[in-house]
């Protein structure tokens, strides 16, 4: 199983990423810290090159082990506006999707786009019979999001707070 390096959906290119990518990388970051850092514990206010060139050197090594497949999100003209991904990590059968998008892009429909799109990818691979992705129960941006792109609710359970915005329950959603 092996998705595309690339994937045209509609108004935006999702993309494989690419080490050149990382000065790119750590502006949107840096620029979206107030949002992202509340759910994402790798949005830290010291995000660098580093943090960038670490997390574009495992993207590489999880894409040649079939782990996780991680995109940079562009608009049509080029400009790079979040990331998303297709995750193996629920087990055999199942693909987790993630997603961010740039503050100054959100509530343009970017992270459902990429959503749908790569959910409607992953059920054309083989051996994929789920597609599902998880987010905490205060994540109103990303439950809002998933329901946009077709992801209806199938449980809820504790688990480990890790970012300073998190409830301590994951709220786990199955593409329909």
């Amino acid at each position: 199983m092996e998705p595309p390096e690339m994937i045209n959906a509609g108004g935006l290119v999702l993309k494989r990423w690419e080490p050149a990518w990382a000065a790119a990388l750590v502006e949107v970051v840096r620029a979206s810290l107030p949002e992202l850092n509340r759910f994402m514990p790798w949005a830290h206010q010291g995000y660098g090159v580093e943090d960038a060139d670490a997390f574009l050197t495992t993207s590489a090594s999880d894409w040649e082990r079939g782990t996780a497949f991680n995109y940079a999100v562009f608009t049509a003209i080029g400009e790079l506006v979040g990331a998303a991904s297709l995750m193996t990590r629920m087990g055999p059968g199942v693909l987790e999707i993630g997603y961010w998008i740039h503050s100054a892009h959100t509530g343009q429909g970017y992270a459902t786009a990429a959503a749908r799109t790569l959910a409607s990818l992953a059920r054309s691979l083989p051996g994929v019979d789920r597609v599902a992705l998880r987010h905490d129960a205060a994540n109103a941006g990303s439950a809002a999001v998933a329901g946009k792109a077709g992801f209806v609710e199938v449980d809820r359970f504790a688990r480990s707070v890790e970012a300073p915005g998190e409830s301590g329950v994951a709220v786990l959603r199955e593409w329909r």
